[in-house]
């Protein structure tokens, strides 16, 4: 049975109001509310779809440009000198481009362009052109002559942009310390590459290193005594028929790097001859067995120790047999020799003795005191890692003693001896200026100031009378020890090739800077006398202090005083 529940008057009503139809008004303007959100659907829509396009189609031409204007190559700051002498610096170069879809006559442009740069005149280059890029380019760093004749050409579709471009007005005077760049204006060696390291590189990156006025960076050598350093090693490596040479100047109390050298070197705005392997920085890069040089080390070493003293001796009367190794003398005195006769005598046999002494323990410890054992820190990125013996056992701490069975940077032994000869400081080296506070503020005792003033006295007694009395210098206190190493080949060693060096510092009263030079292979000058480090590295030291030393503000001593310096010991 049908509810009979009455219904009231305002459900009727509201049920009627419900289902009657709506007004033609109503119904207007809800259509129209959904045809203007259709509207705009549609429109964003429509930029949507544009969007996508663009992003898939291929760059215009303008935009083409201003991409390669953004990738030309940015400002570097110049480098200069202590004294302030340009070594790097920016110049403006223009640079080919071509526009394909622009090129009307691809042969005609062909034609024209190997006209100017006949390199350009390719299968490859033809492909280019004729394809339908809306960029390409051609030729980086032109000549001015290059562009003004490819300008007269009129080719349509051809354009040059101007970019910075790097010089070097020495040339391959501090190439290896200077470094160089990649065609985009990047360091990729030498201080070059370490500015870029020191943040350049990320401001290039930002945007914020283009064509901005940059502070110049300054470099701790002198380019006059950079200069001499390689004219005189040029002049040996002529003279003795050397394949290679080497030359460091170490200011003592700062470890500033005066002046590094390593021929065969390089011109730096000739990028392909810095490929060459033979151009190589030997100076830093490069870790060689350095002989008697070492003789310094182990000397010092006895000394400090305190288990040696000037009043012992060694007897050098016979070789020394260690196992299958013999220790043998060149030209030696066979007889029992002092530690001072020892030293300018260059004796193997009373340096491994006087290694024994202090011991094998003492020897390893001093060794990585003084550096010589891990690879040196120093603002320039070309730094080797010395070569230790696999075992430091007694047999290879004998030769160790003498320069053998080790081999570390010249730049490295540079370092290690200013630190016996400046009163016992081991400095690190530097290529930026840096003051003695500064330096004072790095430094680690390795020896004690009585040791560095016996160190001094034997490196002066070498030059008065020992192997180094052909780097004498005429009003300047100069000392130093030579080093004659035979070099390996296939695992043994060659007796008929050499690496020669000498170690020296001066003034030896009051040292201020070490020279060494090392000569790789030197020939003898002349038929019937020898090629050891006295005949040759010796005198070009001696050339070279003699020209450095008054740039360098070393005044000359005249009289008994410029002779000897003496000792108490």
């Amino acid at each position: 049975m049908e509810d009979a529940r009455p219904v009231s008057f305002l459900q009727r009503r509201t049920h009627r109001e419900r289902h009657a139809p709506r007004p033609p008004s109503a119904r207007a303007g809800r259509s129209r509310v959904v045809m203007a959100m259709g509207m705009f659907a549609l429109v964003y829509l429509a930029i949507g779809g544009r969007l996508v396009l663009l992003g898939m189609s291929e760059p215009t031409e303008a935009a083409h440009y201003i991409s390669a204007k953004e990738s030309v190559a940015a400002s570097r700051p110049d480098l200069v000198d202590r004294n302030g002498q340009i070594l790097a610096t920016d110049i403006k170069t223009a640079s080919l481009y071509a526009e394909p879809r622009k090129i009307l006559d691809v042969d005609e442009a062909m034609e024209g362009i190997a006209s100017v740069l006949p390199e350009l005149n390719s299968d490859t280059v033809r492909r280019r052109l004729a394809s339908k890029a809306g960029f390409i380019w051609l030729k980086r760093e032109l000549t001015p002559r290059q562009r003004v004749a490819l300008h007269d050409l009129g080719i349509p579709g051809l354009g040059f942009l101007e970019e910075n471009s790097r010089f070097y007005p020495g040339g391959p005077t501090a190439s290896h310390i200077v470094g160089s760049v990649n065609i985009d204006n990047q360091g990729i060696s030498g201080m070059e590459l370490a500015v870029d390291r020191s943040g350049l590189g990320d401001l290039q990156a930002l945007g914020f290193a283009r064509d901005r006025p940059m502070e110049p960076v300054a470099l701790s050598i002198d380019l006059r005594a950079q200069h001499v350093v390689r004219d005189e090693l040029s002049k040996a490596l002529e003279r003795y028929q050397a394949i290679a040479g080497i030359g460091v100047v170490l200011d003592v109390d700062t470890g500033e790097v005066i002046a590094m050298s390593s021929l065969p070197d390089f011109d730096p705005n000739d990028r392909s001859q810095a490929l060459d392997s033979n151009r190589f920085n030997r100076a830093s890069g490069g870790v060689f067995e350095m002989g008697s040089v070492f003789k310094g080390f182990t000397v010092a070493m006895a000394l400090d120790s305190g288990k040696v003293t000037m009043d012992d001796s060694f007897d050098a009367t016979r070789p020394l047999r260690v196992g299958r190794r013999t220790i043998n003398d060149f030209h030696g005195k066979r007889r029992i020799l002092s530690v001072a006769e020892t030293f300018i005598y260059s004796s193997n046999i009373g340096t491994a003795k006087m290694m024994l002494a202090a011991g094998v323990a003492t020897q390893k410890a001093f060794m990585e005191r003084l550096g010589l054992t891990s690879r040196l820190k120093t603002e320039l990125p070309e730094v080797a890692t010395p070569l230790l013996p696999p075992k430091w056992n007694e047999l290879a701490a004998m030769t160790i003693s003498f320069g053998h069975g080790i081999s570390v940077t010249p730049l490295q032994t540079a370092v290690a001896t200013a630190a016996l000869v400046n009163g016992g400081r081991l400095i690190p080296p530097t290529f930026k200026p840096r003051s003695r506070e500064e330096a004072e503020a790095l430094e680690t005792r390795v020896i004690d100031e009585r040791t560095s003033a016996i160190m001094r006295y034997l490196f002066r007694l070498n030059v008065m009378s020992g192997s180094g009395r052909r780097a004498k210098v005429p009003g300047y206190v100069v000392g130093g020890k030579t080093g004659t190493a035979e070099k390996i080949e296939n695992g043994r060693y060659v007796s008929n090739k050499r690496r020669n060096s000498f170690l020296s510092a001066f003034p030896m009263d009051k040292p201020r800077y070490v020279v060494l030079v090392v000569l790789d292979e030197p020939k003898p000058e002349r038929k019937g006398i020898g090629a050891t480090a006295g005949l040759n590295t010796a005198p070009v030291t001696s050339a070279i202090i003699r020209r450095i030393a008054p740039m360098l503000g070393v005044l000359p001593k005249f009289g008994d005083e410029s002779e000897t310096i003496s000792i108490a010991y």
